[in-house]
């Protein structure tokens, strides 16, 4: 059992500048002994679950120095329950870039609480914004958008290729036979714990058990695919980031997950996660996938994903309001509710109900 020192160390806040000489030991082993030297270091913006780190380091191989820019990430001071540990992770990573699916290419992995006091991993640096609102705003011409929905869908597609069992994700838990139930059950057993009722959630609990789809085969899904996720340069997709809530699954949460309105931001018109067209998004899903779908089939899929991004921010302005962690973000992240049942109703019919 971890002492209560080393407790403090690991959910203290993490200065990685006073790290740079002992990730430079690090890095150096595992590039054979080059010397490295950490130049830069920058924490990324967002990250309220994990901590990334861009790192500019220079490398001597001996004869010149090259310089690298890398990406590290950990854990942040405070963790959700959902979220794999980083071991997890990468090994996710690892698996989905061997696919061939658009990611930031994995470097290392490092479990040794001597480096920086927490585990964390390594991967290749990417260009791009991740910026839902810059994204969502960008004046991108009819054809990058439509290339970037494209390849957006193609390369969900790829990542739900990946099917179990799979060796090196043994870890993740088995799929079960009916996912959408038993979000639901989860769900409402999260709701049966607040002091506050929320009628248009249920409603919208019940909507969904009642007019559910059949299972489909479970594959590898990302489970927060989506604008604010991946990132864009010069209107071209470089990776899809944050793979902490990957795990087995209905392809279809994912497809409804990128296509709700909650993630299309400044642009609620562009079905395609608020930067396309859905039907671009689609088309390029279908180039990889047989599974065919159509924008009426998602509607369901949305009103799910509207749900669970409820649940979501009501559980963070628990963690506020419980003194979890005083936060004024989690406690707007909770203001979000209304909307969101405003858009459950919307899609169900119950504003005429």
């Amino acid at each position: 059992m971890p002492s209560s020192n080393s407790l403090r160390r690991d959910n203290a806040r993490i200065d990685i500048a006073e790290a740079h000489e002992a990730l430079a030991v690090y890095f150096s082993a595992q590039l054979d002994g080059q010397p490295v030297v950490i130049e830069r270091s920058e924490r990324l913006s967002g990250g309220a679950i994990q901590e990334n780190w861009l790192l500019q380091a220079r490398v001597h191989d001996g004869q010149q120095a090259s310089r690298q820019r890398w990406v590290l990430r950990t854990d942040a001071a405070s963790a959700v329950a959902a979220s794999m540990s980083r071991e997890q992770e990468f090994a996710v990573l690892r698996r989905v870039h061997q696919a061939g699916v658009k990611v930031p290419a994995p470097l290392w992995l490092c479990q040794d609480l001597q480096v920086i006091g927490r585990v964390f991993f390594v991967m290749q640096a990417l260009e791009g914004s991740a910026s839902g609102f810059a994204l969502s705003t960008a004046a991108f011409t009819d054809e990058q958008r439509r290339g970037l929905c494209h390849t957006l869908g193609a390369n969900l597609a790829r990542l739900h290729q990946i099917t179990p069992p799979q060796a090196g994700l043994e870890f993740l838990p088995a799929p079960v036979a009916d996912p959408v139930q038993s979000s639901i059950e989860h769900y409402r057993g999260f709701l049966d714990t607040l002091p506050e009722r929320h009628p248009v959630l249920e409603w919208g609990l019940r909507w969904c058990e009642l007019n559910k789809p059949d299972a489909l085969a479970p594959c590898l899904i990302h489970r927060d695919y989506r604008t604010g996720n991946y990132l864009v340069d010069d209107g071209a997709l470089t990776g899809v980031l944050d793979w902490e809530f990957a795990g087995w699954g209905d392809p279809r949460e994912d497809l409804g997950w990128f296509s709700a309105r909650c993630w299309r931001f400044a642009r609620a018109d562009l079905a395609a996660g608020g930067i396309g067209a859905l039907d671009d998004f689609l088309a390029g899903y279908r180039s990889v996938s047989a599974l065919e779908l159509s924008a009426a089939a998602l509607r369901f899929w949305q009103v799910l994903a509207h749900l669970r991004w409820a649940v979501i921010a009501l559980q963070q302005h628990q963690r506020h309001r419980s003194g979890q962690q005083r936060s004024l973000e989690l406690v707007l992240t909770g203001r979000l509710v209304p909307t969101l049942e405003h858009e459950i109703l919307a899609l169900t019919g119950g504003m005429s109900a």
